[in-house]
């Protein structure tokens, strides 16, 4: 007699299966923040400015699809809605292919903006996870989502280092035909899970109004951290590849140290959940924040091998703290009706700043240098430590 599927058994099947296609998409966004940079400065002449456009078009396309993205899912449901995110990443990694083969800056950019637009749907793989999971699970259930990166991180930058002379001697091509592989499986994994549809007739704009969700300071603390933790990261992160270049570093260098940055960013995930139910998702919101000051204080202290590498990984485990923490604490303000329309909102706002900050990171690289750059973070986190100050006061 077969044994009844129960339903825990089909939660944590589904947060598996978003695990496994978390790797393939955070691979595609290791790869592409190891190459994009680059293949951007081979093309461009004298002035360097516009080396990051690229990752801003992939940020400023997380921003304009994600709010769409989620009220899409609120009306579709998600396994609909990841395969069509899976599907802008398969036409994503195919135009940036035509791009660098062409040596066409317009298409790289475009590729780019295609990029985001699946990742405006596969960050909503931690969500997906919260809402399969009961409300004990829901913390670990996200931190375990994330945790998929870890593989990820060794997987992208090492796929880019084999990918970036196969179609020699077009340098990087290769890289993004691996991409739009990559996004293929995940497509092929959206068909695998199993997520109650909650369907709203309003598409998601059900419940209480926006603004009365939006002055809750638990949503204000929320956003602060997502939004400052993932623009502080975005900003070092990008410019890393461009500074290390200017310093003398190779390809392979930039892209281990990019490696770590990404391992940093997720291993902690395996963890995250329990620290938050352990001590509270305040404290590992400020914790985040501390660490990533750290990374700009270790990047100030030098521009060796050794910093950039120590510096990437204590800006992505601080990411990890902030990012997981606002998402954790986002999802205690709404109820099930409203939550299509507070994620989409929360992760608007999160990727419109760190689309702001990826325009300024190449600008603030090529005309005012290494240490400009590293000074943005500051007062980033100064306001994320002040919010978590005033919410813990009004806990009180």
């Amino acid at each position: 007699m077969t044994k009844p599927v129960t339903p825990d058994v089909t939660m944590r099947r589904t947060v598996a299966i978003l695990a496994v296609a978390l790797i393939l998409f955070q691979a595609t966004q290791t790869m592409s923040i190891a190459t994009t940079p680059l293949a951007a400065h081979a093309m461009l002449g004298v002035d360097k400015t516009f080396a990051t456009l690229p990752i801003f078009l992939t940020n400023l396309g997380l921003m304009t699809v994600t709010l769409p993205a989620s009220l899409l899912m609120g009306r579709v449901g998600r396994r609909v809605g990841f395969s069509l995110g899976a599907g802008f990443g398969i036409l994503g990694g195919l135009t940036s292919f035509f791009g660098i083969w062409q040596q066409s800056f317009v298409l790289l950019c475009l590729g780019a903006f295609l990029q985001g637009g699946s990742g405006a749907f596969a960050w909503h793989y931690r969500f997906a996870a919260a809402d399969a999971a009961t409300a004990p699970f829901r913390a670990k259930a996200l931190s375990l989502v994330m945790a998929g990166g870890v593989a990820a991180g060794f997987i992208g930058p090492q796929v880019a280092k084999w990918a970036v002379d196969l179609l020699d001697p077009v340098l990087f091509a290769g890289v993004y035909v691996m991409l739009g592989l990559f996004a293929f499986g995940m497509l092929l994994l959206m068909q695998l899970i199993d997520i109650p549809h909650v369907q709203t007739a309003d598409g998601g704009r059900g419940g209480r109004p926006m603004s009365e969700i939006a002055r809750q300071p638990a949503f204000m603390t929320a956003v602060l951290s997502s939004m400052f933790g993932f623009a502080s990261m975005t900003l070092v992160m990008s410019a890393t590849p461009l500074s290390m270049k200017a310093c003398g570093f190779a390809f392979g260098d930039s892209a281990t140290v990019i490696q770590w940055h990404v391992v940093a960013m997720f291993l902690p995930s395996f963890f995250t959940g329990h620290l938050i139910n352990r001590f509270g998702i305040l404290p590992i919101i400020a914790t985040g924040s501390l660490l990533e000051i750290g990374c700009a204080l270790v990047n100030f202290a030098g521009i060796d091998f050794g910093n950039f590498v120590l510096a990437n990984m204590l800006v992505g485990l601080g990411w990890n703290f902030c990012y997981l923490g606002g998402s954790t604490l986002v999802t205690t303000t709404y109820r099930v009706e409203e939550r299509a329309k507070v994620q989409g909102i929360h992760d608007f706002c999160v990727y419109t700043t760190t689309a702001t900050a990826a325009a300024l990171s190449g600008t603030l690289q090529a005309q005012a240098g290494w240490t400009q750059v590293n000074l943005a973070v500051l007062p980033m986190q100064a306001v994320v430590l002040l919010a978590v100050a005033w919410l813990a006061l009004k806990r009180r």
